[in-house]
């Protein structure tokens, strides 16, 4: 079914769907949930698109097929021996800990880079594949950081444009990667470099002056104008483009959802104040330091555990790697720790679930929480939080947000915390919830502040954004 006349084409580690097996045995390709799909679904099926990506299984992938509103899914075939070099190892056991400041420490493995490296060139053949001449290409994230290079070399008619999803480190740490010229070359394939935030993209550009690069341009990244990066007499457009959340679709609330939020905090035995963290279980997210945070307040008593609960929604993430099974065993253990010493039978103070979450029942315990905690030692966003502050479009709720996720830099009204800081996570938390009842106009206040942020600044804004750069991102024909 691929054919090379698709005008747009988005390039990911995984496709926008998932495939379940119905009762019947049979099984069908269901659109996966995620402001990624959700941004660029309008685009794609406007623009004859195409999106390229593993299908989530190894050793297998179907043929090329198209979704009910005719976006064409060309799935990118993986062995079991890549997917443990090429994401399990150099993806997610190198390049996540380096970019996430060695939280653990990464590990360099040869062999790792070389899967990462074959596995980048399939990824971009597939693309040069499918792409119509001169079509506009939209590589995503840290998996395929190699693929604007290789097809700048093997499709030089197209615009490229990349974006990082995950934070970009400093010089000092970057230049431990033994591949830093490789993945720098892979990058600088692009025509626009998009990042989160502006200290990423500087931090970007400092490696492309050390490099000996030329850089142009002081112009505000924030407001989508880019800096420019010479390479090999091309232009390189680096710029910050915070993503964010379709925040219509998860604040709208019937009364049929009102009376579900009821009887969810009833089965939570009627608390009064839910605090809630929600996060894919992974070692970069200080779940441990949150649980510890809280335990330290109930045990001194600036908590009552009869009039407060902790809800902790944990997302199974990377189960195969070491430093994530180690996660998942001390968290437990702490939970369980936490109920021994404060529960009554019957009525835990901390409900815990290691599980996915439908996205309908998500927005129920978002709106329930009072109190959202979002505490990760490094985040190139989070959009857990701008999740939960769309969900209080009624001014209710409070957000304790570590300053290290990049949603901080967007959401200035919520009490932010130090999360290497236990100290600082345990006043951050009882400030606010002291401030709920104290202050409830300046709460509303802060509340609506943010949710005004959110709802104006939504996911629509972010990919519009990043694609009207890109188009007036010169190729190499223009410049």
């Amino acid at each position: 079914m691929s054919s090379q006349d698709n005008s747009f084409v988005v390039v990911a580690n995984r496709l926008p769907v998932d495939l379940h097996t119905n009762p019947d045995g049979s099984q069908t390709w269901k659109e996966s949930p995620g402001g990624l799909v959700t941004a660029l679904s309008p685009v794609l099926e406007s623009q004859n698109g195409c999106w390229v990506g593993w299908p989530g299984s190894t050793d297998e992938a179907p043929e090329p097929f198209r979704t009910d509103k005719g976006v064409l899914l060309h799935p990118v075939k993986l062995t079991e021996a890549d997917f443990e070099g090429f994401y399990e190892g150099f993806s997610n056991a190198t390049l996540w800990p380096l970019y996430h400041d060695l939280i653990v420490t990464p590990e360099y493995d040869r062999d790792w880079w070389h899967a990462y490296r074959d596995v980048n060139q399939r990824f971009a053949e597939e693309v040069a594949a499918v792409a119509a001449d001169g079509a506009t290409v939209w590589v995503q994230d840290y998996q395929l950081q190699l693929v604007p290079g290789i097809l700048r070399q093997i499709r030089p008619d197209l615009r490229i444009g990349f974006f990082l999803h995950i934070p970009f480190p400093s010089g000092d740490l970057f230049r431990q990667l033994p591949w830093r010229e490789e993945i720098m070359r892979g990058l600088l394939g692009s025509d626009l470099i998009g990042f989160h935030l502006e200290n990423n993209a500087r931090n970007f550009l400092e490696l492309a002056e050390r490099q000996e690069l030329e850089v142009h341009g002081e112009a505000a990244v924030r407001k989508a104008d880019a800096y420019v990066v010479s390479s090999d007499d091309r232009h390189v457009h680096v710029g910050a483009f915070p993503i964010s959340i379709s925040a219509d679709q998860m604040g709208s609330f019937e009364v049929s959802d009102e009376k579900a939020i009821e009887e969810l905090r009833a089965d939570l035995g009627n608390p009064k104040h839910v605090i809630l963290g929600v996060d894919r279980l992974d070692y970069t997210k200080g779940i441990l330091q949150r649980l510890t945070a809280f335990e330290e307040l109930l045990e001194t008593g600036a908590l009552d555990p009869e009039e407060v609960t902790l809800v902790q929604l944990a997302t199974p993430s990377r189960e195969r790697l070491t430093h994530y099974r180690k996660t998942r065993s001390q968290v437990e253990e702490a939970v369980g720790r936490i109920n021994g010493r404060f529960s009554e039978l019957g009525r835990p103070v901390v409900h815990y679930q290691h599980r996915s979450v439908d996205k309908s029942v998500l927005r129920h315990y978002y709106r329930l929480a009072d109190v959202m905690l979002v505490t990760p030692f490094k985040d190139g966003m989070n959009l857990v939080a701008k999740e939960y502050v769309a969900c209080h479009g009624n001014g209710t709720g409070a957000l304790v947000l570590s300053e290290f996720a990049g949603a901080a830099d967007e959401l200035p009204e919520a009490y932010l915390c130090n999360a290497f800081d236990i100290e600082s996570v345990k006043r951050a938390l009882l400030t606010a919830l002291k401030a709920l009842e104290d202050q409830p106009e300046t709460m509303e206040e802060r509340m609506l502040a943010m949710h005004e942020q959110v709802r104006t600044h939504d996911v629509n804004l972010w990919s519009e954004s990043f694609l009207r750069e890109l188009s007036r991102s010169g190729t190499p024909d223009e410049d």
